[in-house]
């Protein structure tokens, strides 16, 4: 069995993490992680901050070559004007994770926070101490590249239990005893 590398993405206008591991079967290996930085960019320069971060990931993708990545969905913030800021890019990201040819997967901070810590309400400490105990790191990840690494992580393990229901055959569709109530499998 050969290693998937896989490329996790956590978006922010800002800072974007990204992070990279290697999957074989259950076994995890850090390869790189760190952040896309757009502070150095004037503030009211949107596509100036947008063109560095969709720069930043295709040297990403061109470095390390990943098979595949992983992507944070943005959900509404109680300030629409961010939600919309942070939409663009993520944008920015998907248009170079796609741009590479690379299938993108996408994850809510809920699940990835699910998959790595066990609860979806975890802060950000509890991620980077998980992200260090499961890639076995020396020291903790930086906030963003450690929901990144996260997001990478969760798609390592969604990806091997998709292959495993995949293998065992096809699901048929299963009438459930509340069919009457219109519910069905």
């Amino acid at each position: 069995m050969t290693a998937t590398r896989i490329l996790g993405i956590d978006p922010g206008l800002q800072k974007t993490g990204f992070g990279v591991i290697d999957a074989q079967g259950t076994r995890l290996a850090y390869v790189a992680s760190g952040t896309i930085s757009t502070l150095e960019a004037p503030r009211g320069d949107l596509p100036g901050r947008l063109k560095i971060i969709f720069e930043g990931v295709r040297e990403v993708v061109q470095r390390y070559e990943p098979q595949c990545a992983s992507a944070e969905i943005v959900f509404v913030n109680v300030n629409p004007q961010s939600t919309l800021l942070l939409g663009q890019a993520r944008g920015a990201a998907l248009a170079a994770l796609v741009s590479g040819g690379l299938p993108v997967a996408e994850y809510t901070a809920l699940q990835m926070k699910k998959a790595i810590v066990g609860h979806g309400l975890a802060t950000k400490s509890q991620v980077q101490e998980m992200v260090k105990r499961l890639l076995q790191l020396p020291g903790l990840p930086g906030k963003d590249a450690a929901d990144a690494l996260g997001l990478a992580i969760s798609h390592a393990h969604a990806a091997s239990s998709f292959a495993a229901m995949a293998q065992s055959g096809t699901l048929q569709r299963r009438q459930h005893a509340q069919y009457r109530g219109g519910r069905t499998y």
